[in-house]
């Protein structure tokens, strides 16, 4: 009479249709307590760092910042732009804020930056130099002129010069600085390019 073979309890059917995770070349699989497959043992999961949303202040700021003009401008025409806007901004002052030097040499600041950005790269160095000179025009109209005459109008001017220096000075840093970090960028790049450059 012929005996039929059992199969051994090994070679059963499985009891879950889950097909068998195919183990590669770097190493075991790791598998978690639920049955899940991970990633190979040994391998460091990268952490993801998340992009600033859409609505958060960093995201907004560099918007701001793409969506500003961008000209560049000669060595006379940054002095010629510096001198316009503070002697508009002199005005102003005098209009608005009664010939407040506090407020003048606040504005006086962000001028200086945008002077020092927007002058082309062949000029950087006329930056720190036109941006007291137009400091010192832009005060016309905010100065104290005495008596009305011209010896007053520029002994309000030295006063104004004396008592606002620290404004001055300031913006004076603030052009120079941009100007700096400009040019180390400008020399970077261009050794980045000599490196990138081909042999002829």
């Amino acid at each position: 009479m012929e005996q039929h073979r059992t199969r051994p309890a090994q070679y059963g059917p499985r009891r879950s249709g889950a097909p068998l995770p195919s183990q590669g070349r770097g190493g075991a699989v790791a598998r978690s307590p639920a049955g899940r497959v991970g990633r190979p043992a040994g391998q460091r999961r990268e952490p993801v760092r998340p992009a600033p949303a859409a609505g958060s202040p960093v995201a907004r700021l560099v918007r701001a910042l793409r969506g500003m003009p961008n000209p560049r401008l000669t060595g006379l025409g940054s002095g010629l732009f510096c001198a316009a806007v503070m002697t508009l901004l002199g005005f102003l002052d005098e209009l608005l804020f009664g010939a407040s030097l506090t407020a003048y040499g606040v504005l006086f600041v962000p001028v200086s930056l945008l002077t020092a950005l927007w002058v082309r790269r062949g000029d950087l160095l006329t930056a720190p130099v036109v941006v007291p000179i137009a400091f010192a025009v832009g005060l016309v109209p905010v100065a104290e002129s005495g008596d009305g005459g011209l010896g007053g109008r520029l002994m309000g001017i030295v006063t104004a010069l004396a008592t606002e220096a620290g404004w001055l000075y300031g913006g004076t840093l603030v052009a120079g600085s941009t100007v700096i970090v400009r040019r180390i960028r400008l020399m970077r790049r261009r050794a980045a390019a000599a490196r990138n450059r081909p042999p002829t």
